[in-house]
């Protein structure tokens, strides 16, 4: 995955988008801040996500931090290894551990390039 490619939010969620299947996850940034994740909460197949609510949340060592959804629509597919293996979420933020997908969504207007996002936690 070219991380170039990718669409990234304020609240430090990924989105890779392939025809019309968008793939969300938690960017290395925030997976570093939080620690080592022990738990995560994501939104159920079939359910419905709004673009900046909370849609579940991420558990680790440090904190609890919430999982807000960078696109409106409805999940598809979720990450099963999650519930078993959370760590992925640290290990491979923007591979293996990949959290949930939207078909047929509509992205967050406010979604950024890398270089924005890179800017953003920089600050």
């Amino acid at each position: 995955m070219n991380l170039s490619d990718l669409k990234y939010s304020a609240e430090h969620e990924w989105v890779a988008i392939d025809g019309d299947v968008v793939t969300v996850g938690i960017t290395d940034y925030a997976a570093e801040a939080l620690g080592d994740v022990v738990f995560v909460d994501i939104p159920e197949e079939g359910s419905d996500v709004q673009a900046g609510s909370v849609v579940g949340e991420v558990e680790s060592t440090k904190s609890v931090s919430d999982l807000f959804s960078p696109v409106t629509g409805t999940v598809s597919d979720v990450n099963e290894a999650i519930s078993e293996s959370p760590e992925l979420v640290n290990s491979d933020p923007f591979g293996q551990g990949w959290l949930f997908k939207v078909s047929g969504g509509q992205l967050a207007e406010d979604l950024m390039d890398r270089d924005a996002y890179l800017k953003l936690t920089a600050e």
